[in-house]
């Protein structure tokens, strides 16, 4: 029974515990739900909830005041904003995600999750957020049970095909320019930007795996020249091989084509001789 319960939890056959707020840290039913939300006393995890207010947030792609905005200048005070919150909360320690919702429900809108690498860091910087303010706000934070992102990320958002737009159920990440991940996250040892839009891990690990792909994309490579290319061809002039330092061709060398004369040469002297 023990084994069924544990092997059901935070699904949709738990009947006692709500598997959205398991999965994304919040429910649209609120305190109302009919299941349990497990709050957690300790998490990596960050929950400010409705804490980025966007430039069109009645009307998308129009202001309040009904004139159409530019979608760079969305962009940017969207970047402006995660580059504000990443560089308060990175000196509580090493941030592994920071991603923002750009859901329209409720209970998702605005919504900023921060991922430490430690668990006391985040609680760090959840004692100091306490009480503060941001553009006028009152921040409101509390540990959040979403330590995967890959069970809360809406796939086909990511894919640009969802039905169900900003009132979809599971999270839409807004998405940072290269420039502004490299000069965030690059602060963080082995980070590189990945050319991949990876919906789950974080960017170290993320990261790691890209390197190693390449690494060994590299060492094939290598190796394939170095039997397309090692063996020297005579009939081209003597090509070095590959790769070998040691066969630099030097001024004070011989060129192949008088090496080959001066054999030629010997193997006539033999053949008089004999």
């Amino acid at each position: 029974m023990a084994e069924h319960l544990a092997s059901i939890f935070g699904t949709e056959k738990d009947r006692v515990n709500c598997p959205f707020y398991f999965k994304i840290g919040a429910c649209r039913h609120g305190d109302r739900c009919s299941r349990l939300h497990n709050r957690p006393t300790i998490s990596p995890t960050l929950l400010l909830s409705n804490t980025y207010h966007r430039p069109d947030m009645i009307t998308p792609g129009v202001d309040a005041q009904g004139q159409p905005l530019d979608p760079h200048k969305i962009q940017e005070h969207f970047e402006d904003f995660y580059e504000d919150i990443f560089e308060e909360l990175s000196k509580f320690g090493e941030i592994e995600n920071l991603n923002v919702c750009d859901n329209l429900a409720d209970h998702m809108i605005g919504n900023v999750y921060v991922q430490f690498k430690e668990e006391d860091q985040a609680a760090a910087a959840l004692q100091s957020l306490q009480g503060r303010f941001y553009s006028g706000r009152p921040i409101i934070a509390d540990f959040s049970p979403v330590t995967d992102f890959r069970e809360a990320t809406c796939r086909q958002y990511e894919e640009n095909n969802c039905n169900r737009g900003g009132y979809c159920n599971f999270m839409h990440v807004k998405l940072i320019g290269k420039d502004l991940r490299r000069k965030l996250f690059g602060r963080y040892r082995g980070y590189r930007v990945s050319r991949s839009r990876s919906r789950s891990v974080s960017p170290r690990r993320r990261d790691r795996d890209y390197d190693r792909r390449e690494r060994d994309n590299r060492d094939r490579e290598r190796d394939r020249d170095y039997r397309g290319n090692g063996r020297r061809n005579d009939r081209d002039g003597g090509r070095k091989r590959h790769g070998s330092p040691r066969r630099s061709r030097s001024p004070a060398r011989e060129g192949s084509e008088e090496r080959r004369a001066r054999i030629e040469q010997w193997n006539r002297e033999r053949e008089e001789k004999q």
